[in-house]
């Protein structure tokens, strides 16, 4: 696959980090490679495999630089995770002033294989987010 295929259909991968989960994720949106940066701190600790949403979580988050927003959006991730043991299977991210309308459909961890360490915080250390040549890039380190 030539590398522009992939960045035209998004992706993300987890990179080896000592005691840490870095996580970096591609697309050709900004709304699309935040989702794929929470598609990839998601499955880094649980099987997602037909996993579905049993609710929906509709939140806006703002931030005054796409860094912010990407840690803004885990931050918001880990909160659901942590208050109501709830992690995003599937969402829809729409820009909005100032930042992202996430529509988060929620699966309940307790019902999800677990496959790694849950992810405690975002750090700002590391943390890169913006548009390139051939579309947007984004890196994130998580204390897990």
């Amino acid at each position: 696959m030539r590398p522009h295929d992939a960045m035209r259909r998004g992706g993300h991968r987890s990179v080896p980090h000592t005691a840490d989960l870095r996580v970096e994720a591609w697309a050709p949106t900004r709304e699309e490679c935040l989702a794929q940066a929470v598609r990839g701190v998601c499955t880094s600790f649980l099987d997602l495999t037909g996993a579905t949403g049993v609710r929906n979580r509709d939140v806006v988050v703002r931030a005054n630089m796409d860094e912010d927003l990407l840690a803004a959006l885990l931050e918001e991730v880990v909160y659901w995770l942590d208050t109501a043991d709830e992690i995003p299977v599937d969402m829809e991210l729409t820009a909005v002033p100032g930042g992202v309308r996430a529509r988060l459909h929620m699966a309940d961890t307790r019902s999800l294989p677990t496959t790694g360490a849950a992810p405690k915080a975002v750090t700002l250390h590391g943390l890169e987010c913006g548009r390139g040549p051939d579309g947007w890039r984004c890196s994130v380190t998580l204390d897990v």
